[in-house]
């Protein structure tokens, strides 16, 4: 497989996702591929530890954009109707077969906008997507917007936020690396424009955190307007990255989910 992936900030990487997706434990005979979007300033890390967690027939596929880890020094999109073309492009060869879409936070959005991007290109879409952490895109943000303040005030904002390791905040150098990075993703994330669309008809189920400061649960619960299928609300114990605090409930529900075939039933909101 070859060919560019576009004149974007990812341009230049081949397709195939040899720099874009991170599989730990490669699966070509898998029945599923997982494709996980990670919040702002996340990578494929934030998955390392996935695969061996879920159903041994799932393939964790962790996307890793461009302006962290092994991409740090690659500009990062900062509108998110720039990166669908190239994601598209990219993650062709994992849609060829049964897939998922998995996000968190900015990942949610990302994935939602995926699906979005997949139907309008009358390609096929995933069997189910799970979104975490953020509010539907159809209503607006329940905290502040960051991407534009001057680097004190945005660290600290960064910090209130949680998520971010203290010692890498009060590292001066390494934050002049990562800097770029995540401001473009909450640029991306504060920034996006909601375009109202016929609802998806994939299933959506919705994680959210009960002590997550800035994502309600009528913020989660809204998601089920995206979707003419089954909807699922899923809460649990943590803040905002209750992905990583509570992961194994996270994970085990994920499991549950991804060993169900679709169903068209409707779904069961679960507080």
């Amino acid at each position: 497989m070859s060919g560019s992936a576009g004149a974007g900030p990812g341009g230049g990487t081949t397709r195939g996702g040899s720099a874009w997706v991170v599989r730990t434990e490669p699966n070509p005979g898998a029945r599923l591929r997982l494709i996980c979007f990670a919040y702002a300033g996340g990578g494929s890390s934030a998955f390392a530890d996935w695969q061996r967690a879920l159903p041994g027939d799932v393939e964790v596929c962790a996307v890793r954009l461009p302006g962290r880890e092994s991409r740090i020094f690659q500009p990062g999109y900062t509108d998110v109707e720039d990166l669908l073309p190239d994601l598209t492009e990219v993650l062709a060869d994992h849609c060829e077969g049964p897939f998922a879409l998995f996000g968190h936070s900015m990942g949610a959005l990302i994935a939602f906008a995926f699906a979005r991007r997949l139907r309008a290109e009358g390609r096929p879409g995933p069997e189910h997507l799970v979104v975490s952490g953020r509010r539907a895109p159809q209503l607006v943000h329940n905290r502040p917007l960051i991407h534009h303040l001057p680097d004190r005030e945005f660290v600290e904002r960064l910090r209130e936020l949680g998520g971010t390791p203290e010692e890498l905040l009060a590292d001066a150098r390494v934050m002049r690396l990562v800097m770029p990075g995540l401001r473009a993703d909450f640029q991306l994330n504060d920034g996006y424009v909601h375009r109202p669309e016929q609802p998806l008809s994939v299933p959506i189920t919705a994680f959210g955190g009960r002590a997550d400061p800035h994502v309600d649960p009528e913020g989660v619960a809204a998601w089920a307007r995206q979707s003419t299928g089954p909807f699922t609300m899923r809460m649990f114990d943590g803040g905002h990255f209750f992905l990583h605090s509570a992961q194994q409930e996270v994970l085990r529900e994920l499991s549950r989910l991804l060993r169900q075939r679709t169903d068209p039933v409707a779904g069961a909101v679960a507080p």
